[in-house]
């Protein structure tokens, strides 16, 4: 056989095995997506997730729509697993491949972990990219809202601090969904997937990728310290499937509790199971069904503070979409009658997940459906109109530092404080939920201030009167240095006046309510003389004129302030010029100028009997004070600043002295206007 015959052979056979091997590749392949898919489709996205990321790197280049699709699954699998940064990533890797995606949801789900990923402005884009598509979609919407609101809000004081709980949380799983309880906030109740001795199933789930939760205690000793977690009894309350998010019942004695049943072959969705305790022993779980439909979820119980409803969490057909919050009341021991959806001020068509209630009977619950900054939202609701056949509520998000761009849940507070826990994941790489403490942080407000004459000198033994709508009503004494200080409580509205001998009083107000950060407030007064003119600052007229600029507002608003805080002065109201002009002119200017700001006072309500007006023109310059030789070196403490004197100075200092001479001063007349 000839080398060319060989050659040929050699290659024909090389071509039948590269094609057998591209058809069992694509097989290969085929069945590899097959079964991805079908943990995908049973809800197994940790399951799923893995497979995905092997098939998409085995997709040829070519295939831009295969991949697409694969990538796809691959960001709702993260998103599902509440790992938003990857599922970020394989959406716009999915929007590489194919610009007009076929799933029609794309668009929403990509905005919906941008915006948890505190990435607004391209969720925002693509929040009006579904839009374009669904016009009337509500979830797309408060999405969109959403993104403006999470910018603002961010910006807000914060009422709370928060920190993660070390005691409670444990290093590699999830732990959430606290419950208080009792009143000093000593025992808990909480969920976790941790690995603890003598738990049953400590494989990880399909679904999350984590083992299946548990419910635990955790008690704080009488030295302050919190003690090891504990396990619920083992096959009574927790078994190898998945239990948690629980309630304690108005007796106090009985736990509703959620299970997720996995058997193979069969489909459930959550169950509520409760159990009574007694002494340390629980009875044989029952099993609560308030839906003929087995694979109709009812999850996340919570009862009302006075036992007359469960509220509970269900994706039941007849409600508003995603799942909803329904409430059911007890017929019987044993029997309960038809449940009852909370209606679409509560829910929508995302999802309303984990109700608590605090003391008062306050609902608080999770939504991604309700305007928020990301994920689930806690929102506080209040029962505004109540009928026959609904119930109105108010809602309200609880925003930072409660709520985050991640998912937040399951508040619970302890007894009747402002202090409690919730459940967030944060920040956590992997998605994680942790246990959060919040309460009101330490916040200390204090007052402090000066007391001084129109001049600035300091004025001792000045009195400051304060008075709150709380029953403050205090009177302290400046210090030879004419200050005070004064320590002030919270949520409190405050007038302070202060007063000394021979001088006019001052009035100021100020407010702690709503503040939330420590702060000291400074209220600093200088009092006018009742003995000596006082020179009004900031009052102008243009040149050669005397009608008011609009410059002179804030001093004019300083004089129709002291006189309402001294409702029984009279003043003169005098006005001075400088010697540019003749006398007769200046005369008559500074009469008119005089009179200008009595009308202006007249105008914002002061007496026009209390007012009098006078043009001194040129005739009364200025003695120099103390004051005015420190801050000027050309002036003599004691000289006037008269005609001769200002002569005698160079450009720059005579245009600085003619200024301290034109001036409006008041002086007081009488201190007894309608006192009798």
């Amino acid at each position: 056989m000839s080398l060319k015959k060989v050659t040929y052979c050699h290659l024909l056979k090389l071509c039948v095995c590269l094609m057998i091997f591209i058809g069992l590749s694509s097989c290969s392949l085929n069945y590899q997506i097959k079964q991805a898919n079908k943990r995908y489709d049973i809800g197994e996205y940790s399951a799923a997730t893995p497979r995905y990321k092997r098939i998409l790197s085995r997709i040829p280049r070519k295939e831009k729509q295969l991949k697409a699709e694969i990538a796809t699954k691959l960001g709702h699998c993260y998103r599902f697993l509440s790992d938003n940064r990857r599922a970020e990533a394989a959406y716009r890797q999915a929007l590489r491949f194919e610009s007009h995606p076929q799933d029609s949801t794309f668009f929403l789900h990509y905005a919906d972990v941008q915006r948890e990923n505190e990435n607004y402005k391209a969720a925002a884009k693509n929040y009006h990219r579904f839009l374009l598509l669904d016009s009337t979609n509500v979830w797309a919407k408060n999405g969109l809202l959403s993104c403006d609101s999470a910018r603002l809000w961010k910006k807000l004081p914060q009422r709370f601090s928060v920190k993660k709980c070390d005691y409670l949380n444990s290093r590699k799983s999830s732990d959430f969904s606290p419950v208080v309880m009792n009143d000093d906030g000593s025992l808990i109740l909480f969920t976790s997937s941790r690995v603890a001795k003598g738990v049953k199933g400590i494989k990880n789930s399909k679904i999350t990728g984590q083992r299946n939760n548990d419910l635990y205690t955790v008690r704080r000793n009488n030295k302050g310290k919190w003690e090891e977690a504990v396990l619920l009894p083992e096959g009574v309350i927790n078994t190898d499937m998945d239990e948690g998010v629980a309630c304690l019942g108005s007796d106090g004695k009985t736990i509703y509790y959620t299970v997720c049943r996995s058997i193979p072959g069969e489909t459930h969705g959550a169950e509520i199971y409760y159990s009574k305790r007694s002494g340390n022993d629980y009875s044989e779980p029952k099993q609560l069904i308030f839906f003929k439909d087995s694979t109709v979820t009812i999850a996340h119980p919570a009862m009302s503070p006075g036992g007359e409803y469960l509220y509970f969490v269900s994706d039941h057909f007849s409600g508003f979409g995603g799942k909803d919050i329904w409430r059911v009341s007890k017929k019987t021991e044993e029997e309960w009658n038809e449940p009852e959806n909370l209606g679409p001020s509560i829910n929508t068509s995302g999802d309303e997940m984990f109700p608590t209630f605090r003391y008062d009977g306050t609902l608080f619950f999770s939504s991604n459906g309700h305007k928020g900054l990301g994920g689930l939202d806690i929102f506080e609701a209040h029962a505004m109109q109540i009928t026959e056949d609904s119930t109105v509520w108010s809602v309200r998000n609880l925003m930072q530092p409660i709520n985050s761009s991640g998912d937040d849940f399951s508040l619970s507070f302890v007894g009747r404080t402002n202090n409690g826990y919730f459940s967030s994941n944060r920040k956590d790489p992997k998605g994680r939920d942790k246990i959060y403490y919040f309460g009101e942080p330490v916040v200390e407000f204090a007052l402090k201030g000066e007391v001084t004459d129109y001049r600035g000198n300091p004025l001792p033994e000045a009195t400051i009167r304060i008075v709150g709508d709380d029953g403050t009503n205090k009177k302290l004494i400046t210090k030879k240095d004419g200050t005070y200080s004064f320590p002030l409580n919270k949520q409190v509205n405050y007038v302070i006046l202060a007063s000394a001998k021979g001088h006019l009083n001052q009035y100021s107000d100020f407010s702690t309510v709503n503040v939330y950060k420590t702060q000291t407030y400074t209220k600093d007064f200088s009092l006018p003389s009742m003995g000596q003119p006082v020179r009004v600052d900031n009052i102008f007229f243009d040149f050669g004129k005397h009608t008011l600029t609009s410059d002179s507002e804030s001093g004019l608003k300083v004089l129709v302030k002291m006189l309402t805080d001294n409702p029984h002065v009279t003043i003169e109201i005098s006005a001075h010029t400088d010697h540019v002009g003749s006398d007769e002119f200046n005369m008559k200017l500074s009469q008119r100028r005089a009179q200008s700001v009595v009308d202006y006072l007249i105008e914002n309500g002061i007496d026009a009997e209390r007012l009098q007006s006078q043009g001194w023109g040129e005739s009364k310059p200025v003695v120099v004070t103390e004051e005015m030789a420190k801050e000027h070196a050309f002036l003599k403490e004691g000289q006037s600043l008269d005609e001769s004197f200002v002569m005698t100075l160079t450009e720059q200092e005579r245009e600085i002295v003619t200024q301290i001479n034109r001036r409006i001063e008041f002086v007081v007349l009488k201190t007894t206007y309608k006192m009798y």
